[in-house]
């Protein structure tokens, strides 16, 4: 579906403000990462392994699909449910692997190395991040003007990019990370990949603890501002969306998480990532926000 909607935002979850929403989730996938994907995979030309959490490997191996090609995708241990179900529908070749998404692309890497196929990083790929500026080109041809900002999630970073490619001054383009997984928002700070060691949050998109380089070299100027939402604030927000008849993955309700603290004179434009959330998470998002941390 191209382009994807641009809609006005529920006024349940505008509250007041010109607000727009981005829906990259009402892909067959559900998500994104295809965008991505499908030209990262298309340039490597070969059978691929990657690491993902779920949207990105679905749409490694959708893309691989579409060419004719095999994916291996490696997830970890605690990879959601409902995103290891689209992988195995998609066909994908699904290895499990201990630790973190970051110590499952170390294990991916490795296997790759060791079997002679093409390691796709995600977020280490140059035609990753056109694919995503084409996000940006469609927010600025369906709006009569340019937002006043453009609101993004940021895992490890090249959605941001890409969109921050297309946008430029007026827009401010504001980048959105989890808390409890901070490192791109560092790295963005510091002007360089920074450590860290946490990535424990709801938001499995949004789980990095290793920075990638480039995207941090290409965030030096695409993004304006890079803030920080609790796990709470991003649980608040996927019940806000849900009740306003939009069903999202924590990952993808961040931006509408940091709106609070986004200062802009006009339209917003909140890019929603994704749909793929286990039931389970969404219940407890819309019955017990309380439980998780701020």
């Amino acid at each position: 579906m191209l382009p994807t909607p641009l809609e006005r935002a529920p006024e349940a979850v505008a509250a007041g403000r010109e607000l727009w929403l981005k829906r990259e989730d009402v892909h067959e996938l559900g998500a994104f990462k295809w965008r991505g994907a499908l030209p990262a995979v298309r340039a490597l030309g070969r059978d691929v392994v990657t690491a993902s959490t779920g949207n990105h490997g679905a749409a490694t191996a959708w893309a691989a699909r579409e060419l004719g090609l095999r994916a291996v995708v490696f997830v970890p241990e605690q990879a959601s449910a409902t995103k290891l179900a689209i992988l195995e529908r998609l066909g994908a070749d699904v290895r499990r692997a201990a630790g973190d998404l970051d110590a499952t692309k170390e294990q991916a890497a490795r296997f790759a190395a060791d079997e002679g196929l093409a390691f796709f990083e995600d977020g280490a790929e140059p035609a990753q991040f056109e694919g995503y500026a084409a996000i940006g080109r469609e927010i600025l041809e369906q709006l009569p003007a340019p937002p006043a900002a453009v609101v993004v999630p940021v895992g490890n970073g090249a959605l941001l990019a890409g969109i921050g490619r297309a946008i430029g001054p007026p827009t401010r383009r504001i980048g959105v990370a989890a808390k409890d997984a901070p490192v791109m928002a560092e790295s963005w700070r510091a002007g360089r990949p920074v450590a860290s060691s946490s990535s424990a949050t709801i938001a499995d998109g949004l789980a990095v603890r290793v920075a990638i380089p480039l995207a941090v070299r290409e965030l030096a100027t695409a993004a304006d501002e890079l803030l920080l939402v609790s796990e709470r604030q991003l649980a608040a927000a996927v019940a806000a969306l849900y009740r306003a008849g939009i069903r999202v993955e924590p990952s993808a309700a961040a931006a509408l998480a940091a709106l609070p603290q986004v200062e802009a004179d006009g339209p917003v434009v909140c890019v929603v990532t994704g749909r793929n959330v286990d039931d389970e998470l969404l219940t407890r998002c819309l019955d017990a926000p309380e439980t998780f941390p701020v």
